[in-house]
């Protein structure tokens, strides 16, 4: 087959964001895959070799040789593995089965005597599933997670450097009360905290079978009937890092592995969130956009800095959840104890994970080159004196004003008003002067309640 270049390859995730993606590689290609099922079957063949019942002898040299078949797995491994399942390969013949041709690969690396016992009662999904596992979860917490927090980071230095600057919110898209750009940045910087809890907990939760073809350990027991081949396959299963599921078809449940799907869903949410409003603010020249020496916005109006970053961002964490509703909804159900359909989707989930990636590491490029423009906000806030309507009407209500609200709704309900129509009602109320001067205090920028201080419960 001839060696593509990026510029040819099918996916762009291979293409164009291959330097966004790279980071996956040791954990989403099927060379990875590869390497997983090869250390799966090795630390299952000592597994064995460490019980009583069994007359396997692996000395220390040899321990260490079988390791390095996948502590020092290269592509040239996987081209062999590959070459045992397609065209066949060192006396064997095409395999046309991945797992199948993994076991071969490590019946070459070691001494006949151990040939017997590699894969020993297993299926291929107890090999599969705990490979699979062995991928994800690291791509989890030592790429996506960092990623995250990569973004995080930038909203928490956002919401400290602009917490006291006033900024018009918007409710239903019309303007409301003041609230300021840091607080606003810390509400996505504390949702973001908690939803990458969410993933670091079904991370950590991820769980394996190993139970034989049917999750009966018939084979097992048919061999070894006196082995406790559930404690076993428990000790076995969390040597990995892995939790156990003990009950199980053929096939592992998977529900550890939606709940994964759904916490980054919930990640991609937030951020989505972000994104669109990010991209409303430089709309609205709340935030200028830095721009790049050479960087073209628009290939016919020069001027342009379009907000690009956000808009991948988006079309990214949209791909992506798309994806991961779909593997979360699939990987869950099998026909019967097992059908083949998961194999091929479960081969989909780097891809998801790509596309997270590609969105957190855009969402964080586009936060990096944003600039809050505190005068614009002022202005905004200047241009719309009714906004402190809330606070006229909640001081009236406090002096015992039953109809504050009224008054001040067909003040300023459905149209301009200006501060000074705002004075002209306080001149014309009985109350106290001491209360009338407080109104007038009230000005747009000012009305932020604590905004400031709330950037500290970050």
């Amino acid at each position: 087959m001839t060696d593509r270049g990026s510029l040819h390859a099918v996916s762009p995730l291979d293409g164009r964001y291959a330097r966004y993606t790279e980071p996956l590689v040791p954990y989403a290609s099927e060379g990875a895959l590869m390497r997983a099922r090869v250390r799966v079957e090795v630390e299952y063949l000592l597994a064995l070799a460490d019980l009583d019942a069994t007359p396997v002898a692996v000395d220390p040299d040899e321990r260490a040789s079988l390791r390095a078949c996948y502590e020092e797995f290269d592509a040239d491994d996987a081209d062999l593995i590959k070459r045992l399942e397609t065209e066949g390969a060192r006396g064997f013949a095409a395999t046309n089965h991945d797992v199948k041709a993994v076991e071969y690969f490590v019946r070459t690396e070691c001494e006949q005597s151990l040939h017997p016992w590699i894969h020993f009662g297993l299926t291929s999904e107890d090999v599969n599933n705990l490979a699979h596992r062995l991928l994800v979860k690291p791509a989890v917490e030592d790429v996506l997670l960092p990623a995250i927090a990569d973004v995080r980071d930038e909203l928490a230095t956002l919401a400290r450097d602009y917490r006291d600057t006033p900024m018009l919110a918007r409710t239903h898209g019309q303007p409301a009360t003041p609230t300021t750009f840091g607080k606003e940045m810390a509400v996505v910087a504390a949702r973001l905290g908690r939803a990458m809890g969410r993933v670091r907990d079904a991370a950590d939760g991820l769980s394996g079978k190993l139970a034989g073809a049917s999750g009966t350990y018939a084979a097992h027991v048919a061999a070894y009937p006196d082995v406790d081949w559930r404690a076993f396959a428990r000790e076995f299963v969390t040597s990995l890092g892995l939790d156990h599921t003990p009950l199980a078809t053929q096939v592992n449940p998977c529900d550890d592995l939606a709940t994964l799907f759904d916490a980054l869903r919930g990640v991609n949410n937030v951020l989505l969130d972000l994104d669109r409003d990010a991209w409303l603010y430089v709309s609205d020249r709340y935030l200028g956009q830095e721009t790049v020496e050479g960087e073209t916005g628009s290939s016919t109006m020069p001027h342009k800095v379009n907000p690009i970053d956000f808009e991948n961002s988006e079309g990214n964490l949209s791909k992506a959840n798309s994806d991961l509703v779909f593997l979360a909804d699939y990987v869950t159900t099998s026909r019967l104890q097992r059908d083949l359909s998961d194999s091929t989707v479960k081969r989909n989930v780097g891809a998801a994970l790509a596309h997270c990636l590609i969105g957190y590491r855009k969402a964080e490029i586009g936060l990096g080159k944003v600039v809050p423009n505190g005068t614009v906000m002022r202005e905004e806030l200047e241009a719309n004196p009714e906004i402190i309507g809330e606070a006229v009407q909640t001081i009236l209500r406090r002096e015992g004003d039953t109809e504050a609200y009224e008054r001040v709704k067909a003040l300023s309900r459905g149209q301009r008003t200006t501060l000074d129509d705002f004075r002209d009602l306080f001149a014309d109320l009985d109350v106290d002067e001491s209360v009338r001067e407080e109104l007038r205090a009230l000005t747009p920028a000012d009305y932020t309640g604590v905004a400031a201080d709330l950037v500290d419960d970050l």
